[in-house]
């Protein structure tokens, strides 16, 4: 295996599924002096990134933003609404779901966790089944990730809440969007989720720091009685400062200036085609992967994520080897399987900040990689995903042609 004995030119190739490349603007939108947090320049400021938030959840109800990593977004969401000895219902998706539900025993929850087998999103079916079983409405919230960074398979959240609606129950609906916000299409709003939680370091291109919470009239309510015990988390005096712009306590005014900065890139690209454009690696990598002879590990097309890709390695192969083979020789990190998968996968993160020539730069790598750790696979792999992206540029240039 050639590993290199000197510092490699180039930038590194960050293609894990988060934290993702920051743009040069956000780097330097970041690099603005710190500010008086009570002064009105952050007033501003704080009323721009709050109201531009909401544009991204696609809600018109309060979105909250915490100095923290997507754990603290779960947590807050957890301790705002419930009370010790709730029950909520919870599906194995992947590591993240478990990890959710790990926090939400911790807290003195009780958790009715339907185990999956991390290859599908969560059955709307099987949510409308466990809540039409659930005559006493002993269930307080259905907790789902909508992008399970650690498999690649996505939940479709409107069915689930159609689910719900179906089995006529009264329960919150919590919506894990850490991976997904900002890469695939989500509608806090429109598909009635009571809080969505996120984080900053993916898809919207920011370093680790960020988290948020989208929250509903109906959990806003069920936080007036809720007894889990909170003090940083909690949203009545967030909401409270934030009207004009402020927060309660010291927030993290220099990932701020960078979450502006994401907004402004986001809207001027336009959501729609920010969404595409992840569509259109997604694809582009599937159909990579399909050529060089490797196993999605997403087994339902209709919930392939747009924002990562895992790969299944062939047997006897081990995917951490590989993975150290492509950084030692190509500079390039790939994602790790975790826990259950571990070592059986590879992950290929084409989210954020991310262009057509990038993501051939990362898939030629991987081809690349398998040859030099003695993979099986059959080659043009590469090939494949240039001649989509290649067909799918033509498109509008022919179109403006006629």
């Amino acid at each position: 295996m050639l590993k290199l004995s000197f510092a490699p030119s180039g930038r590194h190739f960050l293609q894990i599924p988060g934290p993702t490349n920051v743009p040069d603007r956000i780097l330097r939108a970041i690099d603005n002096p710190t500010i008086d947090h009570r002064g009105p320049e952050f007033g501003e400021l704080g009323k721009k990134v709050l109201a531009g938030m909401k544009g991204i959840f696609k809600t018109k109800g309060h979105v909250i933003i915490y100095p923290a990593s997507g754990t603290g977004a779960w947590e807050a969401a957890l301790v705002n609404t419930l009370s010790p000895g709730d029950r909520v219902l919870m599906f194995e998706t992947g590591h993240f779901a478990t990890l959710w539900r790990t926090m939400a025993e911790k807290l003195g929850l009780v958790v009715d966790f339907v185990a999956g087998d991390w290859r599908h999103g969560v059955d709307p079916a099987a949510v409308e089944a466990k809540l039409a079983a659930d005559k006493a409405h002993a269930v307080k919230a259905v907790m789902v990730v909508h992008n399970e960074t650690s498999t690649g398979c996505t939940t479709r959240v409107g069915e689930v809440r159609a689910a719900m609606d179906r089995a006529k129950h009264p329960a919150l609906l919590m919506v894990d969007t850490i991976s997904s916000l900002g890469s695939i299409d989500y509608r806090h709003d429109e598909w009635g989720a009571d809080v969505t939680v996120a984080g900053s370091q993916k898809g919207l291109m920011l370093p680790p720091g960020l988290s948020f919470n989208a929250i509903s009239a109906k959990a806003i309510e069920a936080s007036k009685t809720a007894k889990l015990p909170r003090s940083f988390w909690g949203w009545e005096e967030m909401i409270a400062s934030n009207a004009t712009g402020y927060f309660p306590y010291t927030p993290s005014t220099n990932l701020l200036y960078g979450l502006s900065e994401a907004l402004d890139m986001m809207n001027e690209e336009g959501l729609g085609r920010v969404f595409a454009r992840h569509d259109r690696h997604a694809e582009a990598t599937r159909r990579a992967a399909r050529a060089w002879g490797l196993e999605i590990l997403c087994l339902e097309p209709k919930e392939y994520s747009s924002a990562l890709t895992a790969l299944l390695m062939p047997a006897g192969h081990d995917a951490d080897k590989f993975r150290k083979a492509v950084l030692n020789a190509f500079d390039m990190s790939l994602g790790a399987g975790l826990s259950k998968v571990a070592g059986k996968i590879f992950r290929i993160g084409h989210l954020g900040s991310f262009n057509d020539l990038m993501l051939m730069g990362t898939l030629s790598g991987v081809e690349m990689g398998l040859s030099l750790a003695g993979v099986p696979h059959r080659k043009g792999g590469a090939q494949a995903a240039m001649d989509y992206l290649a067909e799918v540029a033509a498109k509008p240039v022919a179109a403006a042609a006629q």
